[in-house]
């Protein structure tokens, strides 16, 4: 049976697969975590009450990335490079979503809508790394190896995500409605495909890696591309939809540290 945990147990067990594995988690979570820091650098001096959450959305992403080193240290494996067709972050910034790396280089103050732009993609692409994080920790909590990354992760993935909900709530409100509703639509629908095609090429690199048949390959591809369908018709908008978080103010504090990891 092909279940989410049969296949990721699979990865996991191959040392090959695992390093392709958390060598693309660990490239996503430091590009993740470069981006923050200079949105932080360059928050305009209206919102700069924002700066230290952001600063520490992008310690917990640096953190991750760190995890994801220190759990192929831990196996005597050394990172891979990251194939671009996996490349989930230089993707979507190829697609137009989130603020180009190209600005973010210069040393110039973003703009509220910058501002509301960054917080759009991350309310986006947070929900797709919760919901891969409520997967995993449903499966393998309790995991010798891996199970305390999981939780500790799942636990800082579910803080960004309220914490994007709490301030573009909290710009709505101040008459930035329309321009949010506009900025998540076009958000989630270039996710969704970039998820989908990025999706497509793990499976395929792993399949390779594991001697999987061509009917197991076909069978996860016509399953990746039926997800993409659904969400496509309508699952995309669980990824738009704004409620004030029961967590408030999720990122007012320092970032939690990790020394089993660093």
């Amino acid at each position: 049976m092909l279940s989410a945990k049969s296949l990721f147990q699979e990865i996991l067990d191959n040392d090959e697969s695992f390093r392709l594995f958390c060598s693309i988690a660990a490239g996503g979570e430091s590009q993740g975590g470069w981006e923050n820091g200079r949105i932080a650098a360059l928050v305009p001096r209206s919102e700069r009450a924002l700066a230290p959450k952001i600063a520490r959305h992008g310690a917990d992403e640096d953190k991750h990335g760190r995890i994801f080193t220190a759990l192929l240290k831990k196996r005597g494996l050394t990172p891979v490079a990251v194939p671009p067709e996996t490349d989930y972050t230089m993707l979507l910034e190829r697609r137009g979503i989130g603020l180009a790396h190209d600005r973010l280089r210069r040393d110039e103050p973003l703009t509220v809508p910058d501002i509301i732009v960054y917080l759009a993609h991350s309310r986006v692409t947070e929900q797709r790394a919760a919901d891969q994080m409520v997967m995993l920790l449903r499966d393998f909590a309790d995991h010798p190896e891996i199970g305390r990354a999981v939780r500790m992760i799942s636990h800082d993935e579910d803080n960004h995500l309220a914490y994007t909900h709490e301030e573009l709530l909290r710009f709505a409100a101040a008459g930035h409605g329309r321009l949010i509703r506009r900025t998540l639509r076009t958000c989630a629908l270039a996710e969704i495909r970039v998820h989908r095609d990025v999706g497509l090429a793990v499976m395929a690199r792993m399949g390779r890696i594991l001697g999987w048949s061509r009917a197991k390959r076909a069978l996860l591809a016509a399953g990746m591309r039926a997800a993409y369908a659904y969400e496509r018709l309508g699952g995309w908008r669980r990824m738009v939809s704004l409620r004030m978080p029961e967590r408030r103010d999720a990122l007012g504090g320092p970032a939690t540290p990790a020394p089993e990891f660093a």
